[in-house]
């Protein structure tokens, strides 16, 4: 079974306060489903079309699970939380 990944690019963060609160509930729900935080920040470096904005790359060990964890309470509470503090671009991506 291939690994899965979920790609998040912040396209604007609007309120941080929002953006925090959502933090401090999707890290727990996301490791308590089996994510693995592989890197968060801003690029170090953009090429081609590439914009400057703060990725975070997960790692599952499938695709259901990516779902699975994106679809419980715990990390829709934390969707809740963020509202509209943030504009984010979310992707889960299976691994080859």
């Amino acid at each position: 079974m291939a690994k899965a990944y979920w790609v998040s690019a912040y396209r604007a963060v609007k309120d941080a306060d929002k953006l925090a609160a959502y933090a401090a509930l999707a890290g727990p729900a996301i490791t308590a489903g089996g994510g693995r935080f592989l890197a968060r920040g801003l690029p170090a470096e953009v090429y081609e079309f590439g914009l400057a904005q703060r990725t975070v790359l997960i790692e599952f060990d499938s695709v259901e699970q990516a779902k699975s964890v994106h679809d419980s309470p715990a990390y829709q509470a934390a969707l809740d939380a963020l509202g509209d503090g943030a504009e984010r671009d979310l992707r889960i991506v299976e691994g080859v």
